[in-house]
């Protein structure tokens, strides 16, 4: 595998720098023992320079092993994870600077204190394969780091989003299907076919497939109407964005790279920008938020204004509320659950709130009381009763523990039927003031939105006498007991 100039000077300075160290050598008698300068030393240690031939068969001789050895970029098991690391696609391929880190600076992390680095990143390895993280889930929880960092909210493609519907459409007007296959084929030479599920089983989880060899989009034919408009706004995207690197299925088998998820989410939030129009949106929100009372009804038929799903009705939310409300502590998540049994799958969330909220807890069972179950609860005994709609709820929940307060709103809506899969999809506002100023029934306690004390899982949960608990607080228990242990050493001064 080729690696860049700059790995290539950072593994010799690293090998170098422990070979010196094992010998008992300082840098001034190495540079000593080499006749070079101890400042030019330094630089190689740290990756900044690679010396030439003559410098390097002197470095060997001072420090008594073969020239071949020095030159090997095989690092000893110490530096072993560094090695690693910057022979995987990771530095190359993540762009760091998304996150505000600049690659040199990295690099002189890693020179300046590679024992220590190099002990952390065989963690991170470590619990990466405990965990049996995928390179896709590590690639997906950057980008949703990302997204959290920015509020999810990204100017430049909102503006894009602007320049299209001035282009396309008309004030207000929505971007309807035929507007977007239109698009598709006369400007951007890609024709639509579909597939059936039922004649090719293999492609049944896939919602679409793009060849670009054959500049053909084959759309799924069980795609509801919401569905195929997002994934035609999506691929339009891909075309108008001028996004290269992508994936050609959704959801997709693999990603290849970072920059085919980062290209994958500009996409979909330009297709989300254009169904959704900002301006429309921020109206009817106003409209929503100065009701004296809460309405599901009202909230669903919202959702059904917009011709979105759920799901993607919240992610345009998330856009626009941080930016356009100042409601930013918030986040969203998804459950999965299948009719008939007790577990549920948290399957996507993202948080721009910093304070406490459900997050993927492992080996844990998340509350019961949370809206985002009890509405899954519900839909299940609806359609045993010939219910096949969607379902909206409210919710103001209060952590039993630090008192904490948030509103949720939960939809629940059929998502497999096939396979008797149900989803649910929440979106929470932490209660503070920017919350009660922006929304006028929070101000008005109502029984359209019911309180619950709520707590994060059964295993750290103190209210014993939940009916919802299916499990014991072992965690509680155990904090309670070294609390008690250490109170009992104190006594013994």
């Amino acid at each position: 595998m080729n690696l860049p100039a700059d790995h290539i000077r950072l593994l010799f300075g690293l090998k170098m720098r422990q070979m010196r160290i094992d010998r008992g050598l300082s840098v001034s008698e190495l540079a000593q023992q080499a006749g070079l300068s101890v400042s030019y030393v330094t630089e190689i240690e740290k990756g900044r320079k690679y010396p030439k031939a003559d410098k390097i068969s002197a470095l060997a001789n001072a420090m008594q092993v073969d020239y071949d050895t020095l030159v090997s970029l095989k690092l000893s098991k110490k530096l072993e994870p560094i090695s690693d690391l910057l022979r995987s696609k990771f530095l190359t391929e993540i762009p760091l600077e998304l996150f505000g880190i600049d690659p040199s600076d990295l690099l002189e992390l890693l020179a300046e204190a590679p024992a220590k680095v190099s002990a952390m990143i065989r963690t991170f390895m470590d619990i990466a394969l405990s965990y049996n993280m995928s390179v896709e889930r590590l690639y997906l929880t950057m980008l949703r780091s990302y997204q959290e960092m920015h509020d999810n909210y990204f100017p430049d493609i909102e503006t894009e989003a602007e320049r299209f519907l001035s282009e396309f459409t008309a004030s207000g007007q929505a971007v309807g299907e035929a507007l977007l296959v239109n698009l598709l084929k006369t400007r951007y030479d890609v024709h639509i076919e579909f597939f059936d599920p039922l004649t090719q089983p293999e492609l049944g989880s896939l919602r679409s497939v793009f060849r670009p060899e054959h500049r053909r989009l084959y759309l799924n034919v069980s795609l509801t109407t919401e569905q195929r408009s997002f994934i035609l706004a999506r691929e339009v995207g891909f075309h108008y964005l001028s996004l290269k690197n992508r994936p050609y299925t959704y959801s997709w088998v693999e990603a290849e790279s970072f920059e085919q998820i980062l290209n994958n989410y500009k996409a979909s939030y330009f297709a989300g920008a254009i169904l959704i129009r900002r301006d429309v949106l921020v109206d009817k929100l106003t409209a929503l938020f100065a009701r004296d009372t809460w309405s599901n009804d009202a909230f669903l038929q919202l959702i059904t204004d917009f011709g979105s799903t759920p799901e993607r009705f919240f992610y345009r939310l998330s856009n626009v509320l941080p930016s356009h409300f100042g409601i930013d502590q918030l986040f969203f998540y998804r459950f999965n659950h299948t009719v008939g049994q007790t577990t549920f799958q948290l399957t996507k969330e993202m948080h721009l709130s910093r304070q406490q909220g459900p997050r993927g807890i492992v080996d844990e069972h998340f509350c019961r009381r949370w809206i985002a179950w009890t509405i899954l609860q519900e839909l299940q005994s609806l359609q045993q009763k010939g219910f096949d709609g969607t379902l909206c709820r409210a919710q103001l929940s209060e952590y039993a523990d630090s008192g904490l307060q948030f509103l949720i709103i939960s939809v629940a809506h059929p998502f497999q039927p096939q396979f008797q899969q149900n989803i649910s999809v929440s979106m929470c506002f932490a209660v503070n003031d920017a919350l009660k100023s922006k929304m006028n029934f929070m101000n008005k306690p109502s029984a359209d939105i019911p309180f619950r004390v709520v707590n994060e899982a059964c295993e750290r949960c103190g209210i014993f006498d939940c009916r919802e608990r299916v499990a014991a607080p072992i965690v509680l228990q155990k904090k309670r007991q070294f609390a008690g242990m250490k109170k009992a050493m104190e006594k013994l001064k």
